[in-house]
């Protein structure tokens, strides 16, 4: 059985309040900076790039379904326990409840608190969140889809599948690992790669899942929008660019001169770049460590081992860039990112839920035996003269200095990279491209 959530095919209502979004954002932001931590640990010189709005909300809706221990664990890695007092948002729901006749929304709204159990993970918070990624506008093109994949023969409380529907878009269909796994698995596959407009193909290679599999999760997303100011295709030209001290590789070097937000972190030596999309929406951040005269790429590693929360915001807020003439230069890329989050979740503190002995998921269903099986994420981004192309299937002061009449951005060597929905300040990729 799998759960489904696909925001572009929901008619959900368009009326809801970004002032409220601050309060999910920032979980999502340390979530965030958790995982890239643990992804990097043994991948120095190697491209990353995943979503983790989109696995924060897979695991939003997994826990749902969860209780006790597992569903507390939830709410740590996600670090909405420190943040429940802030997470109320329980107006904005009822703003953004479509009309209806009044005993029809007054059940509703009684369901709904039903789907708000005792715990600091709150689900209308996610729910307001969503609501405002599924309006972005004629502009932008962006699929969130969360899949729970479960075997038939389990039965499901229809509370939480009531909850799932209603605050994350969810449906949910019967599959057989047991009986018809290889047909299962290319289901599977055929899903993923429709609702990414076919930028992620076979997420699940032949033996990765097996019979045993009782619960599977998939979660995608999938971005496209164009540069609110496009790179000329005539001026992309062939530069070296720099992968370490020693090694260099010819890209394709797209370059446009103009107005833009630009910061320049001094305790670190870097420059922080904004590249809006069209109606700026949403912006690309690129953290660009200062190119070093030997070459070298300590100073992406300064930069990460500063990357706080409080940081990050700081060295991206509008407030501490300033808009001036800018030459950008930037490597065509392409980035594909495959997780197994398994291992990584357990370390964070998600042991339970994969425990047979302890995961507690007897909100999702009757069975005593129900654990999660596998959490995979694929992601893809693709960036060019036009913009942008993502997909996925999880203490310094900022200072101003004087500037020439136009500042250079060269990103010709390592940095790191994030795509923000402006309005909410969220996170939806996250990336470090080492080598186009």
């Amino acid at each position: 059985m799998y759960i489904h959530v696909c925001l572009c095919r929901h008619n959900w209502p368009r009326k809801s309040s970004c002032s409220m979004m601050g309060s999910i954002s920032k979980p999502i932001t340390e979530f965030c900076l958790d995982l890239y931590n643990k992804l990097n640990e043994n991948a120095a010189d190697t491209n990353i790039v995943f979503s983790p709005t989109s696995i924060s909300v897979t695991l939003a809706l997994l826990h749902l379904g969860a209780k006790n221990n597992t569903a507390a664990q939830i709410e740590e890695v996600l670090h909405v326990r420190k943040a429940a007092g802030r997470m109320s948002l329980g107006s904005d729901l009822e703003s953004a409840a479509p009309e209806m006749e009044p005993e029809r929304s007054q059940e509703r709204q009684s369901s709904l608190s039903q789907c708000n159990k005792d715990g600091d993970l709150n689900h209308k918070a996610f729910q307001a969140l969503l609501l405002q990624l599924q309006n972005l506008g004629e502009s932008y093109v962006l699929t969130l889809a969360n899949n729970l994949f479960l075997q038939q023969g389990f039965e499901f409380r229809q509370q939480f599948l009531m909850c799932a529907k209603e605050l994350y878009g969810a449906m949910l269909e019967i599959v057989d690992f047991q009986g018809a796994l290889e047909a299962t698995r290319i289901k599977i596959n055929s899903w993923v790669e429709s609702e990414t407009q076919g930028k992620i193909k076979d997420l699940f290679a032949p033996g990765v899942i097996n019979i045993d599999a009782v619960l599977v999760l998939v979660n995608v997303i999938y971005f496209k929008a164009s540069w609110e100011h496009k790179f000329e295709e005539q001026k992309t030209v062939q530069r070296d660019f720099k992968l370490n001290q020693n090694e260099k590789k010819p890209v394709q070097m797209m370059y446009q001169k103009g107005m833009f937000k630009l910061g320049y972190i001094e305790e670190i030596s870097a420059q922080v770049l904004e590249l809006p999309y069209a109606q700026k929406s949403l912006s690309m951040i690129i953290l660009l460590p200062s190119d070093m005269a030997d070459g070298s790429t300590s100073g992406l590693e300064q930069i990460e081992s500063t990357m706080t929360y409080e940081n990050l915001m700081l060295w991206a807020s509008s407030e501490h860039m300033f808009e001036t003439t800018v030459e950008v230069y930037l490597p065509r890329f392409k980035l594909e990112g495959m997780f197994k989050l398994n291992e990584v979740l357990q370390e964070l503190g998600m042991t339970d839920i994969f425990s047979d002995s302890k995961a507690d998921l007897s909100a999702m269903s009757f069975s005593k035996s129900l654990v999660l099986s596998n959490v995979v994420h694929k992601t893809y981004v693709e960036v060019n003269e036009e913009g942008t192309i993502a997909a996925a299937g999880t203490g310094a002061v900022v200072v101003g200095r004087s500037l020439p009449l136009t500042e250079v951005f060269m990103a010709d060597h390592p940095f790191l990279f994030f795509i923000r929905h402006n309005p909410t300040n969220t996170i939806l990729f996250f990336g470090k491209l080492c080598s186009p």
